[in-house]
This record gives structure tokens, C-alpha cells and sequence, in this order.
């Protein structure tokens, strides 16, 4: 009998525990938590497990909501992420301040574990772009790619797509000028007509331009593309000139065609329209679009805000805007930013410098999918010239250029809402 009662005892506990589930918090305001980057990584961790988790828009700098077990409080004490337990009553007392309609925040539920992919060289560390950087230190996997894969129809095997510092024209990034005669500038201008003949083209540009239609043929039927620096200018001018020899001889071999400005195509672009492009081989710049050499701000001067939107009505750029603070220290690249007047009117500009209005951080729909470009090479070195030493994020765990590039990681793990503007 007593035993019976001891067992009765037992599941009574076991029922009141499953009744009344705690929860963990990652909170993401500037003052609670102790590593921002890592704490994406734990989100991802959940969902690759089938954990239950919730983005609260808005909410102490848009915190995670996760399940209460074991290993996930494991987990963060071994990644070095704050958390907080929170009751089952406390949880809900959250959710109830969130769906205020006084409140600007809303409940993202996370589905699944996004499969990731980087188009970047083979060889490429991943301190070569920020991107693969973050990823790493995160602790969020993904599979690098590049022409051979992206021709042979591999992006169907993936949800998200990161564009490494690319060139789509054909014209080696523009560093003719001052690096034609670097060894590695050299070896990469061989490697890359090498695999351009591999794959069956004559031209490098022909083959990029190729890649370039994959990938947007990827993000027509639904898949989420993210660029930074010079693979969001060189990818849309790459499908504005498809059709139209742009590149000089010291790029392809013969000369460009005449009069090729008047033959560019804007229809076929993701974000920009009426940009001019560069005609000068040796100048680094591909175009107008670019705001680098325009732009007179001083470093200690150079901070973009990001836009605020309304988390219950505009859930996408809420979710890609989510930090701890408004105003992110500004970085430069080979494409540092944007020119507004060059931006197509149906793409969003989550963010931009209010001094000169020049926008950095940008996002649009097309078809099924969306693509974000980020303007700068890497958040936390303002100007990341060749052989730079890598950034190292254990000291800056709590960045708000990194944060952004993680926003859109975690994007196709949410359970969309129709945008209402």
C-alpha cells in the first residue's frame, strides 16, 4: 500500500510538471545577455532538435522563447548564454503584454531549422567573409557551394543562401588596378576561366551570369538570399547586362560592347534601377549604386539607423531589424552602400545613415522568396583591406552588425504572416 501511494505520488508530479512547464528566456537586451551571437545559435540548436521555440519581436531586444529541459540549460552554460527560468504563469504573462494592441511586439513561432548554404570559392576561410565567420562562431552548420554546385541544381537542397564577396560581372571584383600584377590576383584569374571552361563557358562572365539566373530562379520559387558587399551590386548588374559584353579585354579578352549603358536591362534586377556603370578597368568601382567613394563621414561619425516598423502588421522587417539598440556602428567594402535614389521603390530600406540618407541595409520579395543585401564587408572592422588580420568574435560577442546578419539566418525558420505593406 505504501508503495502504491509512493507511485501515485511519483505521477501526480510527473502530471503537474507536464501542466505546468517552465520555460528558458534568452533575453537580447543590451544589458542581460552575455553573448547575443551564440544565443541565435542556441535558437538554431532547438529547432534542429525539434524544440518549440518563439521570437518576441520587440521584446527585451527581441528574446527567444524556448522550452525548459535539461539539455538546453546545458547547452547555454556550455556556450556561455544568458538565460532566465521563467513559470509557466510568468511565461504567459509575457505573451499576454505582447499581444496588447498598445504594444509594438509581436510572437514569431519558429518551425524548422533552416538548411543552409554559402556560395563562396573553394579554399576560402571563414574569416574571408563575414558571413561564414559568424556562422562558425555561432555554431549554426552550413554547407558551402559554388558554381559547380549551383549549376547542377543543388540549391533546391537548401532554404537560405548567403552570396560570399562576389563578382557577378565577370570583371575579378574590379581589382585590376591594383592588384594585376599580385600573385593572387593572378592564380584567382586562372582558377576562375579554368572552371568557366569546366562548365562549358567561354567566359567567366557567361558563367557567372549563368549562376546568377540559378540563383534567382532559387529565390522566385521561394528561397531566402542574402548578399553583402559587392555580390549585391555585381549580382543585379550581372542580370541587367545578361546579353551585353561589359568587360574589357584585360577581363574577357576582346572588347566591350559599344554603346553598352543603353542596352542594360533594369527590368531584370532584384533592387536597383537607372544605375550607371563603371566603364574604367582599373577604377574599384562597379557602378553608381555604391556609395563609397561619394560619401565624406568620419569614422567616429559613421553609425546607420535601422527603421521601426510595426511588429504586428510588418512582421519581416521587424524580424530582420530585431537588436539591442537602433543606431549600428557603420563599416565599409568594395560596395559600402547604397544609393537611395537607385533603389527600386517595392524594396524596403531596413536601415540607413541619416547624415547623407545613403541606405545599408535593404530587402524585397521576388516571387516566392526575398533577398536581403547588407552594404559593408564586415561589421566589426571598419575597413577591411586584403590581408587584413580576421576579425575574432570572442571580442565582440554582443555586435549589432553580426546581429543583423543573423536576423535574416533565423528568417525562413518563421511562420510567416502576409506583410501589409
Amino acid at each position: 500500500m505504501k508503495f502504491l501511494k509512493s507511485v501515485c505520488l511519483m505521477l501526480l508530479l510527473v502530471c503537474l510538471t507536464k501542466v505546468h512547464a517552465n520555460f528558458i528566456l534568452l533575453p537580447m537586451d543590451d544589458v542581460s545577455q552575455k553573448n547575443h551571437l551564440k544565443a541565435y545559435g542556441i535558437t538554431y540548436w532547438c529547432l534542429d532538435k525539434q524544440y518549440k521555440a518563439s521570437w518576441l519581436l520587440n521584446y527585451r531586444g527581441g528574446s527567444f522563447l524556448l522550452p525548459d529541459v535539461p539539455e538546453i540549460r546545458k547547452e547555454c552554460q556550455i556556450r556561455g548564454v544568458s538565460f532566465e527560468i521563467l513559470s509557466e504563469g510568468e511565461a504567459n504573462q509575457i505573451l499576454d503584454e505582447i499581444s496588447s494592441p498598445s504594444q509594438n511586439m509581436e510572437t514569431v513561432v519558429l518551425e524548422k531549422a533552416p538548411k543552409i548554404a554559402v556560395y563562396t570559392p573553394k579554399g576560402k576561410q571563414p574569416w574571408d567573409d563575414a558571413v561564414t565567420m559568424v556562422l562558425t562562431y555561432a555554431e549554426i552548420p552550413f554547407t558551402p557551394i559554388y558554381d559547380e554546385e549551383v549549376l547542377n541544381d543543388q540549391l533546391i537542397l537548401y532554404d537560405w543562401l548567403h552570396l560570399h564577396h562576389e563578382d557577378f560581372s565577370g570583371q575579378y571584383g574590379k581589382f585590376y588596378g591594383a592588384y594585376r600584377n599580385a600573385p593572387w590576383y593572378i592564380d584567382q584569374k586562372k582558377e576562375a576561366e579554368a572552371l568557366a571552361a569546366k562548365l562549358g563557358f567561354s567566359k567567366v562572365s557567361e558563367a557567372k551570369l549563368a549562376v546568377a539566373k540559378k540563383i534567382r530562379d532559387f529565390v522566385i520559387g521561394g528561397g531566402f538570399m542574402f548578399a553583402m558587399c559587392s555580390a549585391t551590386d555585381s549580382f543585379d548588374i550581372a542580370l541587367a547586362a545578361e546579353g551585353v559584353d561589359i568587360c574589357e579585354p584585360m577581363f574577357d579578352g576582346d572588347d566591350s560592347e559599344a554603346n553598352y549603358q543603353s542596352k542594360i536591362d533594369y527590368a531584370k534586377t532584384f533592387a536597383f534601377k537607372n544605375f550607371i556603370l563603371d566603364r574604367k578597368p582599373e577604377h574599384y568601382e562597379f557602378s553608381d549604386i555604391d556609395m563609397t567613394e561619394k560619401r565624406r563621414i568620419p569614422m567616429e561619425k559613421d553609425y546607420f539607423t535601422l527603421m521601426e516598423y510595426s511588429a504586428k502588421w510588418d512582421v519581416i522587417p521587424s524580424m530582420l531589424c530585431q537588436n539591442h539598440t537602433q543606431l549600428v556602428k557603420g563599416f565599409m567594402g568594395q560596395t559600402t552602400s547604397f544609393e537611395r535614389e537607385l533603389i527600386k521603390s517595392n524594396v524596403l530600406v531596413l536601415g540607413q545613415n541619416e547624415l547623407n540618407e545613403e541606405a545599408r541595409y535593404i530587402h524585397g520579395q521576388k516571387g516566392k522568396g526575398f533577398f536581403t543585401f547588407f552594404g559593408g564587408h564586415d561589421p566589426e572592422d571598419y575597413q577591411h583591406r586584403v590581408g587584413d588580420a580576421p576579425t575574432v568574435l570572442d571580442l565582440h560577442p554582443n555586435s549589432p552588425g553580426f546581429r543583423l546578419i543573423l536576423n535574416n539566418v533565423l528568417f525562413p525558420a518563421a511562420k510567416k504572416k502576409k506583410q501589409k505593406t
